[in-house]
């Protein structure tokens, strides 16, 4: 359900001297719809995901973030709630900065600012498509889209550190269906050869072709 652009990763972890890193295990609250909004925050480390509630409490998933990602960046155009929740999925490390000192560093930095700008739009960008997955597409293509996507951070045929923490449950939630169906096309998808265990899952390229059903 993410995938970040590096560019503005190296450009803002200079720029990030001063900021206030905090740890979160995985499950934990960063930030709750409704609190209000001072800061911004930049994930080091781990994976948040981010939340939303209506009214009649009905809840969604909205977006997967990783290292590199921003959250909360609203607070610096005037809102002063936050429209949703952050939550760690994994042990993560993220970094608290005031809304002045972010203001600051966008104001007085063209190359910084544009970016930022061009990370949102690419973030806001995935977000959205992430949403028309959950519209449009069938719980087995919305797993395995997001199966591929935890896998990336996997190098030399490794298990991704991130995939390899995550349980069906959370699978279920991300996917928006329920822990049963995921156990079922998990199964499928091992028989399949698409993926397997071995001390981890191991998602394999091949899984792309249930995207093109």
């Amino acid at each position: 359900m993410r995938r970040r652009s590096s560019q503005p990763a190296a450009a803002f972890a200079a720029a990030l001297t001063g900021t206030n890193a905090k740890e979160f295990e995985a499950g934990q609250t960063i930030v709750s719809q409704g609190e209000e909004c001072t800061d911004v925050y930049y994930i080091e480390k781990g994976m948040v995901k981010l939340t939303l509630v209506s009214n009649r409490g009905k809840g969604a998933v909205l977006g997967i973030l990783g290292p590199g990602d921003f959250f909360g960046e609203a607070c610096i155009g005037g809102d002063s709630v936050f429209s949703t929740s952050a939550i760690a999925l994994v042990s993560s490390v993220v970094d608290v900065i005031k809304r002045k000192s972010m203001v600051r560093m966008v104001e007085e930095n063209p190359s910084l600012s544009a970016h930022f700008i061009n990370y949102l739009l690419n973030r806001n960008r995935r977000i959205e498509q992430d949403l028309i997955d959950h519209m449009f597409n069938f719980s087995e293509k919305r797993l395995a889209r997001v199966l591929l996507l935890l896998a990336r951070g996997g190098k030399n045929g490794e298990v991704a550190p991130i995939l390899a923490k995550i349980g069906q449950d959370t699978l279920a939630e991300m996917v928006g269906t329920t822990r049963s169906r995921v156990n079922f096309f998990m199964n499928k998808f091992r028989k399949q050869g698409f993926i397997h265990y071995n001390g981890g899952l191991k998602v394999h390229d091949a899984l792309k072709s249930v995207l093109h059903d």
